[in-house]
């Protein structure tokens, strides 16, 4: 499995518009991040997880050449906003895309692009395929996709697991079911939003306290905000087991 992160940043991104502190002004590249997202490569199959603002851009950053299917971890606009653009995969692969998320997703998404659901489509709208899911493991191309419920202050919010890898962004809480199905995970992936407290968020302290409980092979911490300081600098407060991601970081399994 071959796991690519697009986005390692919050919902405004880093740096932040208008913004001249340290962070945003930083010409480390590890400090420019996009909105948070994966793409996952497995057994030829080519997926993402969420598809943000800067999608377009992630897509041809990385030269992806195809994309099978889309899941979605919950309906906020820096996890959806950039659908439209796979109009590009419909064209390319003359495929609908599938869609997976919950009904809360789906309703919202048929809502913001309701001009791809009307029954007389304007031509060149995305073709999209909308797949209700639960908290309840589902398949899709014979690969086994396990959703890890946790709540971002009172939404519901998915997680995911395939295999040895763990993906949660945009938590500030997880119920004990879901550290069950986390149990033997070798990566995960975890929201860190910044150093302060956070009324929806995991911060560093908690997002720690979380990965030491985990206990995976290896943490990588995403979902960023300007607010959490300068890369290199975190990084060497973190223990070993545990790393900032970035973005076009690429991890294999």
């Amino acid at each position: 499995m071959k796991v690519t992160f697009l986005g390692t940043g919050t919902s405004q991104g880093v740096p932040v518009i208008g913004c001249d502190c340290k962070v945003c002004q930083s010409l480390d590249y590890r400090d420019k991040r996009l909105r948070s997202s994966v793409h996952v490569e497995l057994d030829e199959h080519s997926f993402v997880i969420d598809t943000g603002p800067d999608f377009r851009q992630q897509m041809l950053r990385e030269r992806t050449q195809r994309l099978d299917f889309v899941l979605f971890t919950h309906s906020h606009k820096d996890h959806t906003a950039g659908l439209d653009d796979v109009r590009a995969f419909n064209f390319k692969q003359n495929m609908d895309m599938p869609l997976f998320g919950t009904r809360q997703v789906l309703d919202q998404l048929k809502t913001e692009y309701y001009y791809a659901f009307l029954e007389k489509k304007y031509p060149g709208t995305p073709q999209l395929q909308l797949n209700e899911i639960n908290d309840d493991p589902f398949e899709v191309n014979g690969i086994t996709i396990t959703p890890l419920p946790v709540t971002h202050l009172h939404m519901p919010v998915l997680g995911f697991r395939i295999k040895d890898f763990s993906y949660i962004t945009d938590a500030n809480f997880i119920p004990d079911g879901t550290f069950k199905r986390l149990k033997g995970t070798k990566v995960l992936v975890l929201n860190a939003l910044q150093k302060k407290s956070h009324i929806s968020h995991f911060n560093l302290t908690e997002a720690v306290e979380i990965a030491k409980k985990v206990g995976a092979e290896k943490t990588y911490f995403t979902h960023i905000s300007h607010n959490l300081g300068l890369h290199k600098n975190v990084s060497e407060e973190l223990p070993e087991s545990i790393e900032l991601a970035q973005d076009s970081l690429v991890i294999s399994l």
